[in-house]
């Protein structure tokens, strides 16, 4: 596979949590990285000791990966790897704008909607750098992926999405490890949907398994969650197709049905009875389902689209329903063909 033409030099990662370090530790295998890190400590313990002592500490990362606090010195990096929590990307992106050239190019690696504005992550590149900018220069990247797998080099597949096909081929190469591959799409819509909306699901997936309800119930869970992924995809401009795969029903399986999911164990705590602020207080990693439930509740009524299990997880987690009490109305609703 050759080596991308369009980023030759170097590569900046902006975020370094669990999946911002895993992608820089990736890339760094091929060319020279830079990490923008926010702690002053994980910089520091990275440049000394290559640990990132806050987030997948047990992992010891490449000599080509710099960290640095300074964020105007990763951002001349031509392509920057974009890994902050969905609900702090405007402002990531504003405070880079003024540090940014025209050609600078964008790979979202983000998870979620909105909710201030209920805008996707790509409508905030939009609405921040102007369309022409944003639609020429902006690519996303989704599908089912733990930052461990990809630090252990295990096998993983994911999908970029740009509507600028060229750069969706040119972030392709450059992601391209005998490990880790990728494809493309130009549905941008719904390859993020896809990655926003799998995280509610997985909440709800956990709650039923914390209250003991089995595979069987969580199955049924996953399988109608896709469908209330699909209605509003389509409802948004997104294509069904695209929630069939990696970035879909992929990353649904491996959130659901795994337990390094932070969104399964936030639904798992929740349905053994533990209160929302118990489960949400004093965690460095962010559960993404949990601000995007939210988001989502409030999109779905704004678009008319019927979405009862997001709406379930909306309630358990900000109007403390119980969850035993939201899954009964669940089964009890109005009979309707599987379809419909």
């Amino acid at each position: 596979m050759p080596e991308s033409t369009v980023f030759p030099a170097s590569v900046s990662v902006i975020g370094a949590g669990s999946w911002g370090t895993a992608l820089a530790a990736l890339l760094a295998a091929k060319r020279p990285v830079t990490l923008w890190c926010r702690e002053p400590e994980v910089a520091e313990s990275i440049r000394e000791f290559r640990h990132n002592p806050l987030f997948v500490s047990e992992f010891t990362l490449p000599p080509n990966l710099h960290a640095t606090t300074d964020l105007a010195e990763a951002a001349r990096a031509p392509l920057l790897v974009m890994a902050p929590p969905a609900q702090f990307t405007r402002s990531m992106l504003a405070a880079l704008l003024p540090l940014l050239t025209p050609e600078t190019a964008f790979v979202s690696v983000s998870k979620g909607i909105e909710v201030e504005n209920l805008t996707l992550i790509s409508q905030m590149y939009d609405q921040v750098l102007g369309v022409e900018w944003a639609r020429r220069t902006f690519c996303c990247l989704s599908g089912p992926s733990f930052a461990r797998d990809v630090l252990r080099g295990l096998p993983t597949a994911v999908v970029a999405a740009s509507a600028n096909l060229t750069l969706a081929e040119e972030v392709q190469r450059l992601f391209h490890a005998p490990s880790f591959r990728t494809y493309r799409t130009d549905d941008v819509v719904g390859v993020e949907l896809g990655g926003a909306l799998k995280n509610v699901i997985a909440i709800a997936a956990g709650i039923s398994d914390g209250l003991g309800f089995g595979a069987s119930a969580r199955a049924a869970l996953v399988t109608r969650g896709l469908a209330e992924m699909i209605r509003l995809g389509a409802r948004l401009g997104g294509k069904a197709e695209t929630f069939a795969g990696l970035s879909g029903l992929g990353d649904l399986l491996l959130t659901s049905g795994d337990d390094m999911s932070r969104n399964r164990t936030v639904g798992k705590r929740l349905g053994a009875g533990e209160p929302p602020e118990a489960i949400l207080t004093g965690s460095r990693e962010v559960a993404e389902g949990v601000k995007t439930a939210q988001a989502v509740h409030r999109l779905a009524g704004r678009e008319g689209v019927e979405m009862p299990i997001c709406r379930a997880v909306h309630d358990i987690l900000y109007q403390r329903h119980s969850p035993r009490e939201a899954v009964r109305r669940l089964m009890e609703r109005e009979l309707k063909a599987e379809n419909a």
